[in-house]
């Protein structure tokens, strides 16, 4: 057998495709030099002949060199087992400890495997069953021999289902999607905030009848301006951007001493100018003014009260938040491209002289985190308050920077010298690399699924709802060498069962539905398995073809939120007018001839046009206002549980948010003020009566589409 086919055999084993079926339905081949590098990033030798030999025998004898495996992550009254290695001949006793401290005892199985042959001596396999009584959380299996070691490892039981969602199987809801940082309102600083958040999900409750407002990942950027600009590139994806404070609202900025609150006022005022600028958002600007107003009020002392507040919540998120602001301080000390930070976060007792060095800039970073908390608190309330059976649905991103926190606190459960990204597709044809490093798979496992956990748990304490983006990612992740096009990347597979079922755990204690956001080249068991645990999948009107024509919506499958457009394409109306291909070929990223791409556009967009003609819900001399709410009509056909309407759709803007592909000196991609079609501002207090946001939701019920009988507002 040649060094070819031994390293298929050995990236088939670690779960890295050597070869995929791509958007045109052609089998491709990984080249050598990929499987190559990306074994390498696994850890993986395979350089040689004899070393792709030793890795497959190290693969093959990792479990019989430990008692108990790193974690098991079952689904509760599976027939799940738990294996045991030691000593062939040795007796062990096992039993589980709940999470809450209960000793659960643990039945052998009648299940024999041979003994293997472990550095010269003989290694026997215990199998012993996971007892079917365990509720779901998060418990620990002891292993005690009566000679050796004891040995302990975490047993996460997962619910069989995510039933947050079962309660609208009967009855359709729907919901805003918002780019949070594009919407501002009179009393914003340029910027869309948390504040604003609140008022979006009073308004759109109370007066629109939503149920939900899904907005973009308010996960953390840069401590200090410059700012990444778009949300999917964080630099953590557990904390929040303290760019969305509202400074004003703080309960200590009112305790200011004079000069520093009219300065508080000043700049309230100098940025509340931007809220009118329908082309620019000033973001590092507006960052650094409400740094240096947040600074003044860090130092404001706390009541009884808010101090107790606030050791609650460090106590809380504990470590991976004290983590956090250490990278924090310590880039603001030394400057993200210093390598004396770098040098210090690696050496356990540089970290520790750190740590009293910058205590005061570390507390800053801790407090800014809490007050984030807060005010999402507020508006989860502010939701509650306005009838959402739902309320803020957060995106959690599909990954993080190179460089950026996470990459140190995450240690080696990221892996380095490959980049997560996508392979070329029918939208996007040069592929995507995201500059985003992917989770180790093995290495993620040995931790316990702990870092994954704690990112879910802090992302869901202030959420009803959470979007994951990619969720393709939790099956299989596509990754690229560094420095490589996407083209030369290549699927590496995860363990799905134990990421879904996490993910179902901590959501089903918190009570927030899941959406997973299913686009693109998928597996045919991704959806299937998905809604078998609970989770939502996702449908976009544009994207639903079937082999020779567009999907009726009533054949849309029920577990998910549709909509009619993404984030990732121009609004409605602009995707109506072809705004998608103008701007890829003015950036050149088609692969075929403009005029070919825009026949094959029109003829896709026309067939959807007429399944909504066909239901008599668009006339043939309809305006592109009338349009765009009959595509909304047309989804709301769909059996789909949740609907998701784009705020960009419902005040009439045509503007892309984000043109995949591309990076800031090609477009102004999470750059772009909400306006409405004829390029004006709208602000958060003009959607109160705004008449084409109130015109698209009455497409929206029931008596519009014939179908249900009349709703009251409020009860959609």
């Amino acid at each position: 057998m040649g060094y070819a086919e031994q390293l298929k055999i050995l990236a088939d084993r670690c779960g890295v495709a050597t070869s995929y079926e791509g958007w045109d339905k052609q089998r491709k081949q990984v080249s050598e030099s990929s499987l190559q590098h990306i074994l390498g990033a696994l850890g993986v030798r395979c350089d040689t002949p004899d070393a792709i030999a030793q890795s497959l025998h190290e693969i093959d004898e990792k479990p019989w060199r430990r008692t108990l495996p790193p974690v098991l992550v079952v689904t509760e009254g599976s027939d799940s087992h738990i294996p045991v290695h030691l000593p062939h001949g040795t007796q062990v006793r096992v039993w589980v400890t709940t999470e809450h401290g209960a000793r659960v005892e643990v039945d052998q199985v009648d299940l024999w495997t041979e003994p293997r042959e472990i550095d010269g001596g003989l290694i026997g396999r215990a199998t012993f069953a996971v007892p079917a009584s365990l509720e779901p959380g998060w418990h620990s299996v002891h292993a005690e021999p009566d000679e050796g070691t004891p040995a302990v490892c975490s047993l996460v039981v997962t619910p069989k289902r995510l039933t947050t969602a079962d309660r609208f199987a009967a009855d359709q809801r729907w919901g805003l999607a918002a780019q949070l940082y594009s919407i501002r309102s009179r009393r914003s600083w340029g910027i869309g905030d948390l504040a604003d958040l609140s008022d979006i999900a009073h308004i759109a409750g109370s007066v629109h009848g939503a149920d939900f407002v899904l907005v973009n990942p308010l996960h953390a950027a840069q401590p200090q301006p410059p700012l990444e600009r778009s949300p999917y590139l964080p630099t953590t994806r557990r904390f929040v951007n303290p760019l969305y404070i509202r400074v004003e609202d703080i309960p200590e900025a009112a305790l200011l001493p004079e000069t520093a609150h009219r300065q508080m006022h000043d700049y309230a005022a100098k940025y509340a100018k931007s809220n009118a600028d329908p082309n620019r958002i000033r973001r590092n600007s507006v960052y650094r003014a409400k740094l240096q107003v947040l600074e003044t009020i860090f130092r404001v002392p706390l009541s009884p009260h808010r101090r107790g507040s606030l050791d609650r919540y460090l106590n809380a998120e504990g470590e991976g938040l004290l983590n956090f602001a250490t990278w924090c301080a310590l880039i603001e000390k030394y400057g993200a491209a210093s390598p004396k930070w770098r040098k210090s976060l690696r050496d356990p007792s540089g970290v520790a002289e750190s740590r009293i060095k910058l205590a005061d800039r570390i507390a800053f970073y801790s407090w800014l985190q809490w007050i984030c908390d807060e005010q999402l608190a507020s508006a989860q309330q502010a939701a509650s308050d306005a009838g959402m059976s739902i309320g803020i649905i957060h995106d959690l991103a599909v990954g993080v920077q190179q460089g950026g926190a996470d990459a140190w606190v995450l240690g080696d459960a990221l892996t380095t010298g490959v980049s997560v990204g996508a392979p070329p597709d029918a939208f996007n044809q040069q592929g995507q690399v995201w500059n985003q490093p992917p989770w180790h798979p093995w290495r993620l496992a040995e931790q316990g699924y702990i870092p994954f956990r704690d990112m879910l748990r802090t992302v869901l304490r202030r959420a009803g709802g959470l979007r994951i983006d990619h969720i393709l990612g939790f099956f299989r992740l596509w990754w690229i060498p560094e420095g490589e096009s996407a083209a030369a990347g290549t699927y590496v597979t995860f363990d799905h069962e134990a990421l879904i079922g996490i993910l179902v755990l901590e959501a089903q204690r918190a009570g927030a539905v899941v959406i997973g956001e299913d686009l693109g080249v998928f597996e045919p068991i991704v959806q299937d398995y998905l809604s078998a645990r609970g989770v939502l999948g996702t449908s976009i009107l544009w994207f639903e073809h079937g082999e020779f024509a567009p999907i009726p919506p009533e054949e849309y499958r029920t577990l998910c939120l549709t909509s009619v457009n993404t984030h990732d394409l121009p609004p409605t109306a602009g995707y109506l007018a072809g705004e998608h291909i103008r701007l890829r070929a003015e950036l050149g990223l088609l692969e075929q001839d403009e005029a070919i791409e825009r026949e094959d556009d029109a003829r896709d967009r026309e067939a959807i046009l007429q399944l909504a003609r066909d239901r008599g819900l668009l006339a043939a001399d309809a305006d592109e206002e009338q349009t765009v709410d009959a595509l909304h009509a047309l989804i709301a056909r769909s059996p789909s549980i949740l609907l998701s309407v784009a705020l960009a759709d419902a005040v009439g803007e045509r503007r892309i948010q984000n043109q995949p592909g591309t990076d800031e000196t090609q477009y102004s991609n999470w750059s772009i003020p909400l306006a409405d079609g004829a390029g004006n501002v709208v602000g958060v207090e003009d959607l109160i009566d705004n008449a084409r946001f109130t015109r698209l939701v009455q497409a929206l019920r029931p008596s519009s589409r014939g179908d249900r009988p009349e709703t009251q507002p409020g009860q959609l």
